[in-house]
């Protein structure tokens, strides 16, 4: 009786390892399957394909020359590099241009740093003012006065 108890405990032993192996390498499988996964279709909604005029829109980049006194006006997300000269911050009573490089808000006749990066936060007439000749490297949309 004890061979026999033995052989059964050896086969439930035996099933259980199986039955976990099977259940546990399909979880395995599945997670893996899951983890390479196949993209979204190129094209489709989930990852449209743009035209190349639509990312230089967003991408490109503008050197704009200036005379002293001339006005840039940027429109809200428009960032600007003084890469030559010198100029002032336009502010409004909504705010000023941040300056991201220095961490701070450029009030109104501010000078700029050369070679700081600012963000124009909204459409509302913010911009800066050359004070001398400069260079400008301007993304986003603008007007110069």
């Amino acid at each position: 009786m004890t061979g026999n108890r033995l052989r059964l405990i050896g086969l439930t032993c035996l099933l259980a390892v199986l039955a976990v192996g099977l259940l546990g390498g399909g979880f395995l499988l599945g997670r893996r399957a899951q983890a390479q996964g196949v993209g979204p279709q190129p094209g489709s909604e989930q990852d449209p394909v743009v035209t190349r005029s639509y990312v230089d829109q967003f991408v490109n980049l503008q050197v704009i020359s200036m005379t002293a006194g001339q006005q840039l006006i940027a429109d809200a997300g428009a960032e600007i590099i003084l890469r030559a000269g010198k100029a002032t911050a336009i502010a409004t009573s909504g705010g000023g241009v941040a300056d991201l490089t220095a961490g701070k808000d450029l009030k109104l006749g501010e000078a700029i740093g050369a070679n700081h990066l600012l963000l124009v936060p909204r459409s509302d007439g913010r911009g800066l003012k050359a004070t001398t000749a400069v260079v400008l490297v301007v993304r986003g949309t603008f007007i110069i006065k």
